[in-house]
């Protein structure tokens, strides 16, 4: 069976697709099939929408906190799905939503997917990584090249319009304190938190 839905501490995460446009080199596919309370999280086929409510409908919500969109790939690869998803939790469940981003989705869509989270999704967490383009460049690989760091700090600024909570993230110990400062005031320019998360390997 598909493992579309895991548990990871008081959160339920959703794994809608393999997918993604980067090839970071610090990624946890390079090194585990699993996260948290999983069976594989690679997928043998993506699911449909039915597919992803049934799997809601068979688990106890009032045991989770929070609803997340994150798995092994990229979930705005399939936004249409997750926005689906999403007003379903929302109208079902009441529960808050969030979206782990590589922050590249307006360039994987070919549009600006910001204000389709207007009222759907409470907290979009994007990884920063570093505050320097050419280190980004070579720690994410991403497949659209230069454009991509600029776009993912554009889609920062767009979703801050939208979304409650926008957050960007770097990696504990994976910078300099003068790097996260520099990190934290891109944050305070687009208005975003800023979260140095830890390393999980």
């Amino acid at each position: 069976m598909n493992n579309i839905l895991y548990k990871v501490h008081d959160n339920l995460y959703v794994n809608l697709t393999n997918r993604c446009p980067c090839a970071c080199t610090f990624c946890l596919r390079q090194t585990m099939d699993r996260i948290g309370k999983s069976d594989s999280l690679w997928l043998k086929e993506e699911p449909d929408f039915a597919a992803v409510k049934a799997q809601f409908e068979a688990r106890n919500m009032d045991d989770y906190r929070e609803v997340v969109f994150c798995g092994f790939g990229e979930p705005t690869e399939r936004i249409d799905l997750l926005l689906e998803v999403a007003s379903f939790v929302k109208e079902a469940y009441r529960k808050p939503v969030r979206i782990n981003t590589n922050g590249l989705g307006n360039l994987v869509n070919s549009r600006d997917i910001a204000p389709d989270l207007a009222g759907l999704v409470d907290t979009v967490s994007i990884s920063l990584n570093t505050p320097d383009k050419e280190a980004y460049l070579a720690l994410v690989r991403p497949k659209f090249g230069k454009a991509s760091y600029d776009a993912m700090l554009n889609f920062a600024k767009e979703c801050v319009k939208y979304v409650p909570n926008v957050v960007l993230t770097t990696v504990a110990t994976t910078l300099s304190h003068e790097q996260e400062a520099r990190c934290a005031e891109i944050c305070r320019e687009i208005g975003a938190s800023y979260r140095i998360r830890p390393w999980e390997g």
